[in-house]
């Protein structure tokens, strides 16, 4: 049985930003077992079992079926090959000038501690029946900007962001939220662009899920006046109107 409040948050949500897939509810299982309503996801990387939440369904993916080296390390699953700790699999790849810099890169990478945690769960937010650990968005850039600025609304300040831009789906929207309790952003990285069907103008965030009604509550503040303003492009149509300049607003 679904949440409720994870059915009240998504539903915000979606109608809020006016997303086209559904936010992602993640859940660290320490042990293997079947979740109710949860299918395996049979060899499978996990920013594909992430696309497969995203797209409706309940799953599930543990050490024996991950298939990407990179995720499964981070996830604490399997121990990585020697070739991606030494950097010649990403360079090989052609993403770094060398083996050095892209063994700096993935030696940067939060990773979990390794076997800890026997499977992790991924679900439409709407239909999980926990409370999530991370709750992941993929989304246009300005959906992801809303949130972004919804998780600092009543604190301000700055929001940095942590990524390698390798891993983006596995590392920076899942284990750095996980880890650090804070919001993460990523633009995306060369696996989840290439093993799924993410946009070419989509982002993706990870919110941490004791942050998430806050962050909701935030997004809906934001939804009385700031966002539907910006959406309005009220400024840029006047501007447009005075100076025969700017061409045809690109959001509509």
């Amino acid at each position: 049985m679904a949440n409720q409040a994870n059915v009240n948050q998504a539903s915000i949500l979606q109608e809020i930003l006016g997303l086209e897939s559904s936010p992602v509810a993640v859940k660290f299982l320490t042990e293997a077992t079947a979740l109710d309503g949860f299918r395996l996801a049979e060899k499978s990387r996990y920013c594909q079992a992430l696309m497969r939440a995203r797209r409706g369904e309940s799953v599930y993916l543990t050490p024996d079926e991950i298939t990407c080296p990179a995720s499964a390390r981070a996830l604490g699953f399997k121990s990585p090959p020697e070739k991606l700790l030494s950097g010649e699999m990403p360079a090989a790849y052609g993403l770094f000038g060398s083996a050095m810099a892209a063994s700096r890169t993935v030696g940067d990478m939060p990773v979990l501690e390794m076997g800890k945690y026997k499977a992790v769960a991924l679900a439409p937010l709407a239909a999980a029946p926990f409370e999530a650990d991370v709750v992941v968005v993929e989304a246009k850039a300005e959906q992801v900007m809303w949130l972004a600025l919804a998780s600092m609304f009543t604190t301000g300040g700055r929001r940095t962001f942590s990524t390698g831009v390798l891993q983006a789906t596995c590392v920076d929207a899942t284990i750095v939220p996980f880890l650090s309790g804070e919001v993460n952003m990523s633009m995306g990285c060369y696996g989840c662009r290439e093993a799924t069907d993410m946009a070419p103008e989509e982002a993706i965030i990870g919110i941490p899920g004791r942050k998430l009604a806050e962050v909701v509550s935030s997004l809906e503040r934001l939804g009385e006046k700031a966002l539907p303003r910006v959406r309005s492009k009220t400024v840029y149509e006047m501007y447009r109107s005075q100076t025969g300049s700017g061409g045809q607003s690109r959001s509509k």
